[in-house]
Protein backbone atom coordinates (compact mmCIF):
# COMPACT_ATOMS: atom_id res chain seq x y z
CA UNK A 1 0.00 0.00 0.00
CA UNK A 2 0.94 3.68 -0.67
CA UNK A 3 2.35 5.73 2.66
CA UNK A 4 -0.49 7.65 3.88
CA UNK A 5 0.14 11.33 3.06
CA UNK A 6 -0.42 13.73 5.59
CA UNK A 7 -1.84 17.18 4.48
CA UNK A 8 -1.42 20.55 6.27
CA UNK A 9 -4.29 21.60 8.82
CA UNK A 10 -6.35 24.21 7.09
CA UNK A 11 -7.65 27.61 7.54
CA UNK A 12 -11.29 28.39 6.73
CA UNK A 13 -10.79 32.45 6.27
CA UNK A 14 -8.10 34.23 4.83
CA UNK A 15 -8.03 38.70 5.17
CA UNK A 16 -5.70 41.50 4.64
CA UNK A 17 -3.93 42.70 7.15
CA UNK A 18 -2.25 45.82 6.34
CA UNK A 19 -0.74 47.62 3.18
CA UNK A 20 1.86 49.42 2.04
CA UNK A 21 3.25 51.76 -0.78
CA UNK A 22 6.12 53.56 -2.21
CA UNK A 23 5.64 56.11 -4.82
CA UNK A 24 8.97 57.42 -6.70
CA UNK A 25 10.10 60.75 -5.50
CA UNK A 26 9.82 62.06 -9.34
CA UNK A 27 6.68 63.38 -10.57
CA UNK A 28 6.13 63.70 -14.08
CA UNK A 29 3.64 66.42 -15.15
CA UNK A 30 1.93 66.04 -18.86
CA UNK A 31 3.89 69.39 -19.70
CA UNK A 32 7.04 67.64 -19.32
CA UNK A 33 6.25 64.78 -22.20
CA UNK A 34 3.65 66.77 -24.41
CA UNK A 35 6.51 67.79 -26.75
CA UNK A 36 8.25 64.14 -27.54
CA UNK A 37 4.26 62.33 -28.17
CA UNK A 38 3.28 65.64 -30.70
CA UNK A 39 0.25 65.85 -28.02
CA UNK A 40 -1.13 68.14 -25.53
CA UNK A 41 -2.15 68.11 -21.87
CA UNK A 42 -5.62 68.08 -22.86
CA UNK A 43 -5.39 65.05 -25.22
CA UNK A 44 -3.95 63.25 -22.49
CA UNK A 45 -6.44 63.95 -19.82
CA UNK A 46 -9.56 63.62 -22.18
CA UNK A 47 -8.14 60.57 -23.60
CA UNK A 48 -7.11 58.57 -20.18
CA UNK A 49 -7.36 60.94 -16.83
CA UNK A 50 -4.08 61.09 -16.23
CA UNK A 51 -2.48 64.48 -15.07
CA UNK A 52 0.91 63.16 -13.67
CA UNK A 53 3.05 59.88 -13.10
CA UNK A 54 5.71 59.02 -11.29
CA UNK A 55 8.84 57.58 -12.78
CA UNK A 56 11.29 55.87 -11.08
CA UNK A 57 14.82 57.29 -10.54
CA UNK A 58 18.45 55.00 -10.62
CA UNK A 59 17.72 54.31 -6.52
CA UNK A 60 14.31 53.57 -7.00
CA UNK A 61 14.23 49.87 -8.18
CA UNK A 62 12.15 46.76 -8.64
CA UNK A 63 13.56 45.56 -5.01
CA UNK A 64 13.97 48.93 -3.18
CA UNK A 65 10.27 50.01 -3.80
CA UNK A 66 9.07 46.51 -3.02
CA UNK A 67 10.90 46.46 0.30
CA UNK A 68 10.09 49.89 0.91
CA UNK A 69 6.34 49.14 0.32
CA UNK A 70 6.01 45.68 2.18
CA UNK A 71 7.93 47.30 5.53
CA UNK A 72 5.02 49.65 5.74
CA UNK A 73 2.55 46.67 4.91
CA UNK A 74 4.29 44.61 7.88
CA UNK A 75 3.88 47.45 10.31
CA UNK A 76 0.05 48.33 9.62
CA UNK A 77 -0.41 44.30 10.20
CA UNK A 78 1.65 44.65 13.17
CA UNK A 79 3.45 41.33 11.51
CA UNK A 80 7.23 41.53 11.76
CA UNK A 81 9.23 39.92 8.83
CA UNK A 82 9.99 36.68 10.34
CA UNK A 83 6.57 35.61 10.52
CA UNK A 84 5.71 36.04 6.52
CA UNK A 85 5.73 32.15 5.51
CA UNK A 86 6.21 33.29 1.72
CA UNK A 87 6.30 35.94 -0.63
CA UNK A 88 4.64 36.66 -3.72
CA UNK A 89 5.69 39.54 -6.21
CA UNK A 90 3.73 40.68 -9.22
CA UNK A 91 5.31 42.04 -12.02
CA UNK A 92 5.61 42.54 -15.96
CA UNK A 93 9.34 45.10 -15.45
CA UNK A 94 11.66 43.10 -13.62
CA UNK A 95 14.65 43.49 -16.27
CA UNK A 96 16.41 40.03 -15.29
CA UNK A 97 14.70 36.61 -15.80
CA UNK A 98 16.41 35.33 -12.62
CA UNK A 99 16.86 35.30 -9.56
CA UNK A 100 13.14 36.22 -8.59
CA UNK A 101 12.67 39.70 -7.42
CA UNK A 102 10.55 38.37 -4.72
CA UNK A 103 13.44 35.88 -3.21
CA UNK A 104 16.09 39.23 -3.06
CA UNK A 105 13.34 41.47 -1.36
CA UNK A 106 12.46 38.28 1.04
CA UNK A 107 16.02 38.77 1.85
CA UNK A 108 16.53 42.23 2.01
CA UNK A 109 13.81 42.20 4.56
CA UNK A 110 15.75 40.03 7.06
CA UNK A 111 13.68 36.97 5.96
CA UNK A 112 15.87 33.15 5.98
CA UNK A 113 14.57 30.19 3.75
CA UNK A 114 11.37 31.38 3.42
CA UNK A 115 9.59 30.48 -0.14
CA UNK A 116 9.26 33.53 -2.43
CA UNK A 117 8.34 33.59 -6.24
CA UNK A 118 7.28 35.61 -8.90
CA UNK A 119 3.92 35.91 -10.90
CA UNK A 120 3.95 37.18 -14.61
CA UNK A 121 0.23 38.28 -15.03
CA UNK A 122 0.44 42.17 -16.38
CA UNK A 123 -2.06 44.25 -14.55
CA UNK A 124 -3.95 41.54 -12.72
CA UNK A 125 -0.73 40.60 -11.61
CA UNK A 126 -1.51 41.88 -8.08
CA UNK A 127 -5.05 40.08 -7.94
CA UNK A 128 -3.54 36.79 -9.56
CA UNK A 129 -1.07 36.89 -6.75
CA UNK A 130 -3.82 37.67 -3.98
CA UNK A 131 -5.76 35.33 -4.90
CA UNK A 132 -2.84 32.20 -4.24
CA UNK A 133 -1.58 34.21 -1.16
CA UNK A 134 -5.56 33.39 -0.04
CA UNK A 135 -5.17 29.74 -1.24
CA UNK A 136 -2.20 29.40 0.58
CA UNK A 137 -3.01 30.58 4.03
CA UNK A 138 -6.70 28.02 3.71
CA UNK A 139 -5.08 25.56 2.55
CA UNK A 140 -2.56 25.79 5.87
CA UNK A 141 0.42 25.79 3.45
CA UNK A 142 1.57 29.35 5.03
CA UNK A 143 0.12 31.36 7.75
CA UNK A 144 0.84 35.15 6.40
CA UNK A 145 1.80 35.34 2.79
CA UNK A 146 3.35 39.11 1.34
CA UNK A 147 1.79 40.02 -1.68
CA UNK A 148 3.74 42.90 -3.61
CA UNK A 149 3.12 44.24 -6.92
CA UNK A 150 5.42 46.72 -8.57
CA UNK A 151 6.38 48.03 -11.43
CA UNK A 152 9.08 50.29 -13.08
CA UNK A 153 7.59 50.34 -16.46
CA UNK A 154 9.60 53.58 -17.48
CA UNK A 155 12.28 51.61 -18.58
CA UNK A 156 10.12 49.50 -21.06
CA UNK A 157 8.71 52.80 -22.74
CA UNK A 158 9.77 54.47 -25.92
CA UNK A 159 9.36 58.20 -24.96
CA UNK A 160 8.28 59.31 -28.63
CA UNK A 161 5.24 56.22 -29.12
CA UNK A 162 2.57 58.64 -28.63
CA UNK A 163 0.09 55.29 -27.75
CA UNK A 164 1.41 54.66 -24.22
CA UNK A 165 4.34 56.78 -23.48
CA UNK A 166 2.03 59.36 -21.18
CA UNK A 167 0.17 56.17 -19.44
CA UNK A 168 2.98 54.04 -17.71
CA UNK A 169 4.55 54.44 -14.40
CA UNK A 170 6.06 53.53 -11.60
CA UNK A 171 5.87 51.97 -8.18
CA UNK A 172 4.87 49.28 -5.38
CA UNK A 173 1.86 47.92 -3.17
CA UNK A 174 2.07 45.72 -0.59
CA UNK A 175 -0.60 43.53 1.98
CA UNK A 176 0.19 41.31 4.60
CA UNK A 177 -2.82 38.12 4.07
CA UNK A 178 -3.45 35.99 7.00
CA UNK A 179 -5.74 34.05 9.26
CA UNK A 180 -8.86 35.37 9.96
CA UNK A 181 -12.65 34.62 12.04
CA UNK A 182 -14.65 35.42 9.09
CA UNK A 183 -13.40 35.88 5.43
CA UNK A 184 -11.69 39.00 4.32
CA UNK A 185 -10.87 37.44 0.73
CA UNK A 186 -13.43 36.59 -1.69
CA UNK A 187 -13.09 33.97 -4.21
CA UNK A 188 -11.81 35.27 -7.46
CA UNK A 189 -12.70 35.54 -10.36
CA UNK A 190 -10.07 35.23 -13.34
CA UNK A 191 -9.05 34.21 -16.74
CA UNK A 192 -7.22 35.27 -19.80
CA UNK A 193 -7.82 35.57 -23.98
CA UNK A 194 -4.17 34.46 -25.42
CA UNK A 195 -6.01 35.09 -29.16
CA UNK A 196 -5.38 39.52 -27.80
CA UNK A 197 -2.10 39.44 -27.08
CA UNK A 198 -1.49 41.68 -29.66
CA UNK A 199 -2.93 44.64 -27.70
CA UNK A 200 0.01 45.01 -25.40
CA UNK A 201 3.01 43.43 -25.57
CA UNK A 202 7.08 43.52 -26.26
CA UNK A 203 7.57 44.58 -30.15
CA UNK A 204 10.35 41.85 -29.66
CA UNK A 205 11.33 38.31 -28.16
CA UNK A 206 15.32 38.77 -26.66
CA UNK A 207 16.09 35.93 -29.56
CA UNK A 208 15.50 38.69 -32.03
CA UNK A 209 16.70 41.44 -29.90
CA UNK A 210 19.96 39.94 -30.00
CA UNK A 211 20.04 38.27 -33.30
CA UNK A 212 19.79 41.69 -34.25
CA UNK A 213 22.05 42.95 -32.23
CA UNK A 214 24.78 40.42 -33.93
CA UNK A 215 23.75 41.21 -37.32
CA UNK A 216 24.16 44.98 -36.78
CA UNK A 217 27.31 44.60 -34.48
CA UNK A 218 28.58 42.49 -37.90
CA UNK A 219 27.82 45.29 -40.65
CA UNK A 220 28.38 48.65 -38.41
CA UNK A 221 24.33 49.38 -38.04
CA UNK A 222 22.36 49.78 -34.90
CA UNK A 223 19.23 48.01 -34.14
CA UNK A 224 16.20 49.05 -31.71
CA UNK A 225 15.79 47.55 -28.19
CA UNK A 226 12.54 45.97 -27.49
CA UNK A 227 9.57 48.00 -25.94
CA UNK A 228 6.15 48.03 -24.44
CA UNK A 229 3.03 48.70 -26.83
CA UNK A 230 -0.31 48.92 -27.10
CA UNK A 231 -3.29 49.06 -28.87
CA UNK A 232 -5.30 51.32 -26.89
CA UNK A 233 -8.70 50.85 -29.26
CA UNK A 234 -8.56 46.81 -28.63
CA UNK A 235 -7.89 47.16 -25.16
CA UNK A 236 -10.58 49.41 -24.43
CA UNK A 237 -12.80 47.51 -26.67
CA UNK A 238 -12.38 44.36 -24.69
CA UNK A 239 -12.54 46.23 -21.07
CA UNK A 240 -16.03 47.72 -22.08
CA UNK A 241 -17.55 44.64 -22.98
CA UNK A 242 -16.18 41.88 -21.36
CA UNK A 243 -15.03 43.04 -17.94
CA UNK A 244 -18.37 43.99 -16.71
CA UNK A 245 -19.30 39.83 -16.72
CA UNK A 246 -15.87 39.46 -14.66
CA UNK A 247 -16.81 42.20 -12.23
CA UNK A 248 -20.71 40.28 -11.72
CA UNK A 249 -18.95 37.22 -11.12
CA UNK A 250 -16.48 38.28 -8.55
CA UNK A 251 -19.81 39.52 -6.60
CA UNK A 252 -21.83 36.58 -7.53
CA UNK A 253 -19.29 34.12 -6.25
CA UNK A 254 -18.56 35.94 -3.17
CA UNK A 255 -22.17 36.78 -2.20
CA UNK A 256 -22.42 39.98 -2.22
CA UNK A 257 -24.20 42.93 -4.55
CA UNK A 258 -23.16 46.07 -5.67
CA UNK A 259 -25.06 47.89 -2.71
CA UNK A 260 -23.00 46.11 -0.28
CA UNK A 261 -19.83 47.84 -1.64
CA UNK A 262 -17.98 50.63 0.31
CA UNK A 263 -15.70 50.81 -2.49
CA UNK A 264 -14.99 50.11 -6.11
CA UNK A 265 -10.90 49.52 -7.14
CA UNK A 266 -10.20 48.22 -10.66
CA UNK A 267 -7.29 48.48 -12.42
CA UNK A 268 -5.90 52.12 -12.73
CA UNK A 269 -5.99 51.52 -16.69
CA UNK A 270 -7.98 54.71 -18.25
CA UNK A 271 -10.36 57.03 -16.52
CA UNK A 272 -12.64 55.65 -19.31
CA UNK A 273 -12.69 52.10 -18.65
CA UNK A 274 -13.59 52.74 -15.30
CA UNK A 275 -16.16 55.73 -15.81
CA UNK A 276 -17.49 52.24 -17.97
CA UNK A 277 -17.84 49.99 -15.48
CA UNK A 278 -18.89 52.22 -13.31
CA UNK A 279 -22.12 52.89 -15.03
CA UNK A 280 -22.44 49.25 -16.58
CA UNK A 281 -22.72 47.93 -12.49
CA UNK A 282 -24.92 50.87 -11.82
CA UNK A 283 -23.09 51.29 -9.05
CA UNK A 284 -24.75 53.77 -5.99
CA UNK A 285 -23.30 57.13 -5.32
CA UNK A 286 -21.84 55.65 -2.26
CA UNK A 287 -19.67 53.73 -3.50
CA UNK A 288 -15.74 55.29 -3.21
CA UNK A 289 -14.23 55.05 -6.74
CA UNK A 290 -10.81 54.97 -6.97
CA UNK A 291 -8.75 57.30 -9.15
CA UNK A 292 -5.67 57.16 -8.44
CA UNK A 293 -4.56 56.92 -12.06
CA UNK A 294 -4.82 60.89 -12.39
CA UNK A 295 -1.75 61.70 -10.21
CA UNK A 296 0.07 58.05 -10.12
CA UNK A 297 -0.91 56.53 -14.29
CA UNK A 298 -0.99 53.20 -14.47
CA UNK A 299 1.30 51.08 -12.93
CA UNK A 300 0.14 47.46 -13.75
CA UNK A 301 0.68 44.95 -11.31
CA UNK A 302 1.43 47.94 -8.76
CA UNK A 303 -1.72 50.33 -9.24
CA UNK A 304 -4.03 48.23 -6.89
CA UNK A 305 -2.70 48.50 -3.82
CA UNK A 306 -1.65 52.16 -4.80
CA UNK A 307 -4.80 52.72 -5.45
CA UNK A 308 -6.33 50.87 -2.69
CA UNK A 309 -3.88 53.33 -0.32
CA UNK A 310 -5.23 56.07 -2.18
CA UNK A 311 -8.68 55.81 -1.26
CA UNK A 312 -7.50 54.70 2.96
CA UNK A 313 -5.26 57.72 3.06
CA UNK A 314 -7.50 60.08 1.88
CA UNK A 315 -10.74 58.93 3.60
CA UNK A 316 -12.57 58.08 1.01
CA UNK A 317 -12.92 54.80 2.08
CA UNK A 318 -11.85 53.31 5.48
CA UNK A 319 -9.73 50.16 7.10
CA UNK A 320 -13.24 47.23 7.19
CA UNK A 321 -14.70 48.42 3.89
CA UNK A 322 -16.07 46.44 1.07
CA UNK A 323 -14.27 46.57 -2.07
CA UNK A 324 -14.78 44.90 -4.98
CA UNK A 325 -10.83 44.83 -6.49
CA UNK A 326 -10.67 44.22 -10.16
CA UNK A 327 -7.15 43.97 -12.00
CA UNK A 328 -6.63 43.47 -16.35
CA UNK A 329 -4.84 44.00 -18.74
CA UNK A 330 -1.75 42.26 -20.88
CA UNK A 331 -2.21 38.62 -21.91
CA UNK A 332 -5.22 39.31 -22.35
CA UNK A 333 -5.39 38.36 -18.24
CA UNK A 334 -8.25 39.83 -15.43
CA UNK A 335 -8.48 38.82 -12.33
CA UNK A 336 -10.98 40.27 -9.25
CA UNK A 337 -12.36 39.57 -5.97
CA UNK A 338 -14.18 41.30 -3.04
CA UNK A 339 -11.90 41.95 0.04
CA UNK A 340 -12.63 43.79 3.04
CA UNK A 341 -10.12 46.72 3.22
CA UNK A 342 -6.95 46.54 5.35
CA UNK A 343 -5.23 48.73 7.71
CA UNK A 344 -2.34 51.43 6.29
CA UNK A 345 0.57 52.13 8.54
CA UNK A 346 0.02 55.90 10.61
Amino acid sequence: MPAHIATAPPVTHATTLGLGVYRPRRIVPNAEIVDRIDSSDEWIRTRSGIEARRWAQDDETIVSMSTAAARDALAAANIPAEQIDAVILATSSQMVLGPSAGAVVATELGMHDTAAFDVSAGCAGFCYALANAANLVRAGQARHVLVIGVERLSDLLDPTDRTCAFIFADGAGAVVVGPSEVEGIGPVAWGSDGSQTAAIKQDKDFAQYFAEVAAAEASGGTTERPYIRMNGTAVFRWAVTFLEKACRDALDRSGVTVDDLDAFIPHQANSRITDALTRALHMPDSVAIARDIAETGNTSAASIPMAMEQLLRTGAAKAGDTALLLGFGAGLAYAGQVITLPAIAS
